[in-house]
Order: structure tokens, then sequence, then C-alpha cells
């Protein structure tokens, strides 16, 4: 049938049995749109019916009311059908007889009344512009051979997703929050506020039933908002049994009870499951928790969920009458939060506490073992959204809290450290009033917040929450148990944190060498003290040995199953940094690409991991003489950095002390130094005033001064920064040296080239002695020390030195790195800092 392109006025309207329309209805344009375009939709020369598909209380019946309201002038005869109780439908459908000129039923029998008025409307005589609801038809198989295949139109309202077979299908959802606070406002007007419509729709979940029905009180009784809320959250039940809708025939909790019941003689299972679905959270609840998890809950759960038909057939008898919706995409199942709340109510405290102990198991039980591993991150996402809405979070079971601490490891991993630490100190609070402060569930709690806090560069914090656990978990615990040795390893992340490099290598060595004895050299934990341990190498100038470290945990991480992205990365990218520390600048650059390229690929852009990949590749990038492209790469990451976690976080200051120095390099200087000193200042807030990094930070900020014609200053500036550092971390440190360095050629520029030649000559014999000969620092050295032999008149002697070192720079970096073309060209070189992640 064509859609009718002009209505025509007939010369008797029927209308009949069409519930009158709601006042307050409002929003909906867009479903009535999609209504009208499906229900028009021709085939040959039969419109197709038209279902509105959706869990009680969403509006389908005002829905479909509505329709017939606005459309009313496009048809001349329209009937309301309630099709709740199926054996009542065909006497309604009788009914129409006399209105069709038809004998009545009374004479013919209600049977044959009603095909006489089925074929009737089917011939389109002598009405072809007609509209028939049929409202609650539950079930299509009661309902189908009653609905008439005609020129006119069909509509029906329905709980039951198994229309979809049948009958083309629109689902019509909860409110939009838009139309939510938009319908309240016009209820109660002026009675409430903007922020108290969000409120209360959030509270009732955007239901409309439950929106009109709480209006209805709200503007009887002149209840605040915030007092409804309050008794919705203590008595769901009795509140919304109070007052039902005007344009609804029950109450919510009617509503809800009768839709129960239903099902409570018929598949006592599925109504168990439901009341299991009530102690989740009101997000979507993945479908394979229920198969996942199936071996971890208690007897309550235990028939229904280990018998996989006896499971399908409660699901699939709550899904048909809308008690649950199914996404069969995400392959998840939700449960309205209202219903949620109405059916905790109803249910005893015994069989609450029961039943939300069985989801705890159930939540536990379902859950991927390893948070590390990046290929369950889904699962763990899904599973997150109900960790304290179930109330788990109390749960004293091992398993229970177990999961809880691997779903803040998830977290963590992922970068959501806010997330991971609030979650954190819910947990140190309630399980240390429930178990005692020194029970090993709060002491491991205890770890993962300071690893969050490191995370988050609260060092000074960490250091301190750390110090204290490792110390606690010695003696409740002992210093070989697996806990003892996991706090140890992340407490040297702390000491590396306060600067403390040598200590944190001696107590990684320990901690490597006790999980070595009992897993082994190829054990996940093995590993990650290995990592740990190469990092520390790292940051007391041993780069061969992290190096080599680095390379032997990355073989075995890159061909071993079941390693996380992250994990990867992370020691991807360390082996790329420890292979540029140790000054072979091309080789690390394209390590430093791959890692970044897949970092992106499998993290994406603004994973933390990935973020310091960027930064090492720019620095890569930067040391092999491809400005542009590190420029360009350092801008954007400290871009990312800047937004996502601020100025003030050791990444992101990170992050700007490289660009500085890319700027620098590449011409530059002003914004170069802008950038160094927005930096800075953080520095001693983040790391302390005596960190070897607050120290080494500075010797930029000089080279800048120098640069910019302030020699005197830079000097003053870089022989505190020495002094410092020499005292911390040692004068053959890569920092001590670099400063040294820098050093050396503020003397030169102040033409003090005696103090500068003489300075370049213990400088020299100390990197000669800690780093090869070939090493970027002794190159860099050696070519400012060739000028300063020149200018103090030992002339062969700096001709001679020259002449290796310039062929030795041409055979590391390249005859046309810009570095070996400065010393070509009689230029001095200058070192520089780049804060590398602890």
């Amino acid at each position: 049938m064509a859609e009718h392109s002009q209505p025509m006025a007939p010369a008797q309207k029927i209308w009949e049995r069409v519930p009158k329309r709601n006042p307050n209805f409002t929003g909906r344009a867009d479903l009535l749109t999609a209504l009208r375009k499906s229900i028009n939709t021709v085939t040959a020369v039969v419109a197709q019916p038209q279902a509105l598909q959706g869990l009680g209380g969403v509006g389908k019946t005002q829905l479909a009311i509505e329709y017939a309201w606005q459309y009313r002038d496009h048809y001349d005869l329209v009937w309301w059908v309630s099709a709740d109780q199926p054996l009542l439908v065909p006497s309604v459908l009788a009914g129409m007889a006399q209105a069709l000129g038809l004998p009545s039923a009374t004479s013919t029998g209600v049977e044959q009344a009603t095909q006489s008025v089925l074929r009737t409307l089917e011939s389109g005589v002598p009405y072809r512009r007609w509209l028939l609801i049929f409202d609650n038809a539950e079930e299509p198989e009661y309902i189908k051979d009653f609905i008439p295949r005609g020129p006119g139109h069909v509509l029906i309202t329905s709980r039951n997703s198994r229309w979809s077979d049948h009958e083309p299908t629109i689902e019509v959802d909860v409110f939009r929050r838009e139309e939510s606070i938009a319908f309240l406002a016009r209820r109660l007007g002026d009675a409430i506020a903007q922020p108290e419509a969000d409120l209360l729709a959030d509270k009732l979940g955007d239901l409309p039933l439950a929106l009109e029905q709480a209006s209805a009180l709200l503007a009887r009784t002149l209840m605040s908002v915030e007092e409804y809320v309050s008794l919705l959250d203590e008595q769901t039940g009795r509140l919304l049994s109070l007052e039902k809708a005007p344009t609804y025939p029950q109450s919510m909790t009617a509503a809800w009870q009768l839709s129960v019941a239903q099902l409570e003689d018929r598949v006592p299972a599925a109504v168990e499951v439901l009341r299991c679905c009530a102690f989740f959270g009101p997000e979507p609840i993945p479908r394979d928790v229920f198969r996942r998890g199936n071996r971890a809950v208690g007897p309550r759960l235990m028939p229904i969920l280990s018998d996989p038909i006896e499971l399908t057939n409660a699901l699939s008898n709550l899904e048909r009458l809308a008690l649950v919706k199914v996404e069969p995409s995400a392959r998840t199942l939700q449960v309205h939060r209202l219903n949620q709340a109405l059916l905790r109510d109803e249910t005893s405290e015994k069989d609450r506490t029961e039943l939300r102990h069985e989801v705890h198991l159930l939540l536990a039980g379902s859950a991927p073992s390893d948070p590390d591993d990046t290929a369950k991150w889904a699962q763990f996402d899904e599973l997150a959204a109900h960790l304290e809405p179930s109330g788990l979070i109390d749960c004293r079971a091992p398993v229970s809290r177990r999961f809880a601490l691997n779903l803040v490891r998830y977290l963590y991993v992922r970068g959501s450290y806010r997330q991971a630490q609030a979650l954190l100190n819910q947990y140190i609070k309630r399980w240390a009033e429930a178990s005692g402060e020194r029970h090993s569930d709060v002491l491991v709690a205890r770890i993962h917040l300071g690893l969050v806090q490191l995370a988050l560069t609260m060092y000074g914090s960490a250091d301190r929450l750390m110090e204290e656990t490792v110390d606690q978990m010695i003696d409740a615990l002992g210093p070989e148990h697996p806990e003892t040795l996991w706090g140890m390893n992340s407490y040297a992340g702390a000491l590396r944190g306060r600067g403390n490099f040598l200590r944190a290598r001696e107590l990684d060595g320990e901690v490597y060498e006790g999980y070595r004895g009992v897993h082994g050299e190829t054990d996940n934990n093995t590993l990650r003290a290995r990592n740990n341990l190469a990092l520390d190498f790292a940051l007391t100038s041993d780069y061969t040995e992290a190096q080599q470290i680095f390379q032997e945990v990355y073989l075995h991480r890159s061909v071993t199953e079941g390693v996380g992205r992250r994990v990867l990365l992370l020691t991807w990218t360390n082996l790329s940094r420890a292979v540029r520390l140790s000054g072979k600048f091309q080789i690390a650059t394209d390590m430093a690409e791959e890692a970044y390229t897949y970092g992106v690929s499998h993290l994406g852009d603004d994973h933390p991991i990935t973020l310091r990949a960027a930064k090492d590749f720019a620095i890569s990038l930067r040391r092999s003489g491809r400005l542009t492209e590190a420029l360009e790469l350092m801008r954007d990451t400290h871009t990312r950095l800047v937004r996502l976690y601020g100025d003030g976080n050791a990444d992101t200051m990170a992050a700007a002390i490289a660009l500085s120095n890319a700027l620098r390099a590449a011409g530059e200087r002003g914004e170069a130094r802008e950038m160094a000193q927005r930096a800075l200042p953080y520095y001693p807030g983040v790391f302390g005033d005596d960190h070897p990094f607050t120290h080494a930070a500075q010797v930029n900020l000089a080279l800048l001064m120098r640069l910019d014609g302030e020699a005197a200053a830079a000097r003053e500036l870089d022989e505190r920064a020495l002094a410092a550092l020499s005292e911390r971390i040692g004068r053959d440190h890569d920092y001590s040296v670099t400063c040294a360095i820098n050093l050396q050629n503020d003397l030169a520029a102040l033409g003090l080239h005696e103090q500068a030649r003489l300075l370049g000559e213990e400088n020299h014999r100390l990197i000669q002695a800690r780093f090869n000969p070939d090493h970027y620092l002794s190159l860099v050295c050696a070519a400012n020390l060739a000028q300063d032999l020149q200018a103090t008149g030992m002339k062969g002697e700096s001709e001679r030195l020259l002449t290796e070192t310039m062929q030795r720079l041409g055979a590391v970096m390249g005859r046309d790195h810009p570095e070996t073309l400065a010393v070509l060209a009689g230029e001095r070189l200058n070192c520089d800092f780049d804060p590398p992640p602890i």
C-alpha cells in the first residue's frame, strides 16, 4: 500500500477504544517519524504491521496513542485492541462488525464475526484507511492469526523481543537525558531546577513511566527532589507503589510484580537469574560471566549455571518478557536500575546476602587471571562497572579480593591512575576495618597504591608508603614471601623516584636473586625484577649492562605467548633507550620507531607507555640529526601529555625538557628557553631539591643562557649543578660529565681557556674510564678539548686529537651528521639532559 498522499475527510470517522491522549507527552519526535516512515512501507499492495518493542514503562503504549492522535486525519477507522489477554482479542475484533456493516457477533458468533471483520479489512471495502493497534501483545503466536493483511496499518506494542522474528520492529528505549529533563520541567515547571531534574532522571534511569509517576507524586505532595531520592534509595518498592501514572493502569511496583509473577510458576530458574542480576550494577552484564564463572558460584545458582540448557531457557524467557535487555552483538544483558532496586527491595535480607555473595563469586570466577595481558583488558573493562554496585569491595572471600586487586592492576596498566587510586583508598580503609591493618590483602593494596602514586609522580608519598609497608611485610609475611619480594621490587621504584639510584639497584638485585632462586630465570616475576634492575644500571650510567639485560628480557618476552602489549612495549622502549644512551643513535632510532608504531597500533596514541615511546623516538630522531621530524613528534607528544596530566607530571616535564632541546637544536632558542623555564619550577616539588634530575635539568637552562650571551651566569649555574651532581651520584656519572662538558664551554666563552683545558682533560679521563672511546660523550669532550689545547698553545696535541676525533665521529655518527659538520666548521659541541622515566 502506498503512503496516503493527502488525507480525505470521510463521511463518518470511527474512533473506537483509543485511550485519551497524554497532555504531558513530550519528546519522541524521532521515534514518531521513524514509526510513520516504517508503518507506510509498501510490500506489494499490503502494508507491513509495525511492532514497538521495549521493556515495561518505556512508553510504548503512549507512543502508539500519540501516533494515533497525531495522524488521526489520515485514517477513517482507528480501533484499539487490548491484547494483554489473548483470549479476549477475538471478541474485541468481532466488536468491529457493526462499524463495518457486518452482522454482529450476537447473531453469527464471535469466531465467524471475527473472520468476517478480518476479510473485510483486508479487502479495503468500505475502508482502505484503517489503523488497528494491538496493545501489550506479548506472545506473537497468540496474536499473529488476528492481524489483518490489507491496505490499512497495524501497530503492535509488546515487551517481547520475539516480535522481530515476525514483523518489522522499532525498539523503544528509555528517554534520552535531555528528554527526561524536558519532561520533568514540563510537569513540574519552576518547582524543579535543572540539576535536580538531572539527578532525578539519573536515579530513575530515564524510565518514562517512573518519571511520570514521580512527577505526579512530587506535584501532589510538594515533596522535595532530595527527599524523594532519599526515599527511593531506602524504600524503592513502597515509594513506587504510592502513585500510578495518570495514563497508566498500574503503579510501577505493581506492573513490575505482575511481570515477575508471570514467570514465577512457569520458569522459576528465570526469576532466580533475574534476582541475581539485581545485584550487579545497572550497566550491561557480560553474557559470558555466567559461563566463565559457573564453577565459582554457590548452591543457589550452581544448578542453573551448570546446566547450559536451563540457563539458556531462563535468559530466553527473561528477554521475551523484556525483563532484561539483550544486546546480541555485544553479548550483554541488562536490567533497568529501577527494576533491580525493586527486586532487591522485595528480597529478604537472608536471600539478599546469599545472592550478593554469589554475584561476588561469579564476578571473581569469571575474571581473567592476568591483568597485564592486554588481550584480556576488554573482559576487565566489562566487569569493572559492577565492582562497586555489587558491594564486592566488602566481600572477605580471598577470590573476591584477588579480583578486586587485579582490577586495580588493570586500571593501572591501562593508564587510568586516578580511578585506581580512588578504588585502592576504599580497599585499604574497608579491608583494614574488617581484617586489620596488617592483613596481607591490606599490605598488598598499599603497595598497589604506592605504584599508582609513582605513576602519578607522587614520589615522596610513594616512598613513605612503600617503605613502611615493606617493613610490615617483612615482619608479617617474611622476607622471602612472594608478596614481600614484589613489595620490595615496587619500593625500588620509589627509591629511583627519590634519586637513590644505587640503593634501588641493590634492592632490585636482591629481589632478582630471590625470584630466580625460587622460580627460575624465565618466570614473569624474575623478568620484571631484571627489567627494573636494568633501569637501575641505566640510571647509574652503566649503559652496557643495562642494554644487555634489556635485550635478554626483550628477546624472551617478544616470543612468549600471553605477554601483554604494554609489558612488551615497555621493554622494547627501555631497550631502544639503552641503545641510544650507549651512543648508537641510528640503531636506537630504528628500534624506537618500531616500538612507537607498535604502541600506537596496539595501545593507542594516548596510552602512557606509547607517549613514553614517542618521547624516546623523538629524542633518537634529534640525536640522529633528523631535527624536523623530532620537533614535530615532540610537540605533539608534549601537547598530549599536558592535556592528559598537566604540566606538573614527571612525564610531561620530561617531554617539555626534550621539546626545549629539540627547539634549541632547530635554532628556536627563544621558545626553547621558554619551554625549559616552564618545566624547571616543577622539579623541586615533584622530585625534591637534591634529586639528580633537579640538578641535571639546570644544565639545559645554563646552556641556553650561554647561547643567549649570558656566559658568566651560565658558568655559575653549571658550577653549582656539577658540585651537587658529583656529591649525589659521583663525578663520573653521565649527568656530571655532561654538566662538566658544558661548564668547559662556559669557561671557553669567557676566555678562560686554561681553566677550560684543565677541566676538559679531567673530564676526558673520567669519560674514557667510564665509557668507551667511541661513546658520544667521549667524542664531544675530545672535540672541545682539541680547541682548548689549540687555544693554550698545544697545537700538535690539538691536531692529533682533532684528527682522531673526526675519524671516530664520521664512523660513529656519519660524515653528514650536524655535529660532525659542526666540529669540521670549528664549532664547539654542547651536551644536554633528557630525563628518562624511572
